[in-house]
């Protein structure tokens, strides 16, 4: 083994320590990086500083900070509400009541936020006090906003997608395209599992009859604007009209539009979704500059490629591939949050599924998938840890509540994995 390899180990093996013991990601990753030039007599240090600050001038990373910011803007604009009441109208005489309208809010909002934990804080504090009132159980009521959050990231503009487009030099609009696909797919499905569940269970919906005569007219009225915007970013980047970039921009000032013309957004709020913009967009692009110097490194090392060729060694079938591909992503996603994650992986995985003869945009969705399904699972399970904590359930009581739906989404895990169909 040559000595950039034996660095390359150490200074990995450096990185996930720090990241056991909750050193921050971006941190543990400069570490090892550091390192990693420090034990290397053949490189220069100076090449750390270039690739820390060419990994943030990708002009396609900018769809991540508008992006972002736009679905801080949602939340603060009152939108969220209009949403609900809509939501609600429509999936009322389904069994599971304000379960379904969760659900339901979930994918519409993942057009928005692009962010899981942002779609469940915001769902946590909005929806499970009625949904308790309704009748349902508080641990049921927490399951829900949980996993309909892990919509989100499937449904443009999601975070990971972009990241993954980005590293792995994949078509961001494909991906979307996808992903739409996918989100909407997890929506009906997920739907009527909870209405069997709901069924069996005695969880009524929230009105027996139709609908009055010009109510959903009247839910549209206001809910409209908030409907068209994953439309207009999916097909503004289909047809060419904008960049992924460019449509993030647009989805803030839409956001900026809807909230002065729904006058809930004043200077007060305003401010407040600065600094929160500021603070989620900052540790994502600390994580990316970090991660773009390591990746540098295993490029320069030939990783991927040494990697690839063990693993083709080791499985020649695609199946067993992707299989132990799915069992390492969930023990990922256990340890790391999502986006990191895919910052790390991508340049990593990209090469050896393209040497399988996978599609670059149905391995996407395969990881994409992947590690939404880590966000629920302890010991680093975000969305799982914001949603108890805003409801007061006990993570004891949020998983044995959860367990039909663990069940229900390796289902979903394995029909994207092994049925390409769904995904392209």
């Amino acid at each position: 083994m040559s000595t950039g390899l034996w660095c390359v180990m150490i200074a990995t093996i450096v990185m996930l320590a720090l990241m056991f013991l909750n050193v921050p990601i971006y941190i543990s990753i400069f570490s090892g990086s550091i390192l990693y030039f420090l034990l290397n007599p053949t490189v220069n240090i100076t090449m750390m500083a270039q690739r820390v600050t060419s990994g943030v001038e990708s002009t396609s990373l900018l769809a991540c900070p508008f992006f972002i910011f736009a679905g801080v803007l949602f939340n603060y604009c009152g939108i969220t509400k209009r949403l609900m009441v809509f939501c609600n109208l429509v999936t009322g005489r389904i069994h599971g009541g304000l379960a379904q309208a969760n659900i339901l809010l979930s994918t519409i909002m993942g057009g928005m936020s692009g962010s899981n934990n942002a779609d469940a804080a915001m769902e946590a504090k909005i929806m499970i006090p009625p949904m308790v009132e309704q009748g349902l159980p508080r641990d049921f009521s927490t399951v829900i906003t949980a996993f309909s959050s892990l919509i989100t990231p499937l449904i443009p503009p999601g975070i990971c997608m972009i990241l993954y487009g980005t590293l792995a030099g994949v078509s961001v609009g494909k991906i979307f395209v996808a992903g739409f696909a996918i989100g909407i797919l997890m929506c009906v499905t997920m739907m009527a599992f909870t209405a069997v569940v709901s069924r069996k269970r005695g969880y009524k919906p929230t009105r027996d009859g139709k609908m009055k005569k010009g109510e959903l007219a009247d839910a549209l009225k206001v809910s409209w604007p908030c409907l068209v915007l994953p439309v207009i970013i999916i097909g503004s980047i289909r047809i060419g009209v904008c960049t992924p970039s460019e449509a993030g921009a647009v989805a803030v000032v839409y956001a900026l539009v809807l909230g002065f013309s729904y006058k809930e957004l004043n200077a007060r709020n305003f401010v407040s979704a600065l600094k929160e913009g500021a603070v989620s967009i900052g540790s994502i692009m600390m994580i990316v500059a970090a991660c773009s110097c390591y990746s540098w490194i295993l490029t320069k090392e030939q990783v991927p490629q040494i990697l690839t060729n063990v693993i083709m060694s080791a499985f020649s079938s695609k199946i067993v591939f992707l299989l132990v591909v799915n069992l390492f992503m969930l023990v990922v996603g256990m340890f790391m949050e999502g986006a990191s994650a895919t910052i790390i992986l991508a340049p990593i995985l990209a090469p050896i599924a393209a040497s399988y003869g996978l599609d670059p945009v149905h391995f996407c969705m395969i990881v994409t998938v992947n590690l939404s399904i880590g966000v629920l699972t302890p010991p680093v399970g975000t969305v799982m840890y914001v949603s108890c904590s805003i409801a007061g359930v006990k993570i004891g009581d949020f998983m044995k509540a959860a367990i039909p739906y663990y069940g229900y989404m390796f289902a979903v895990l394995l029909a994207v994995t092994y049925l390409p169909l769904f995904v392209l």
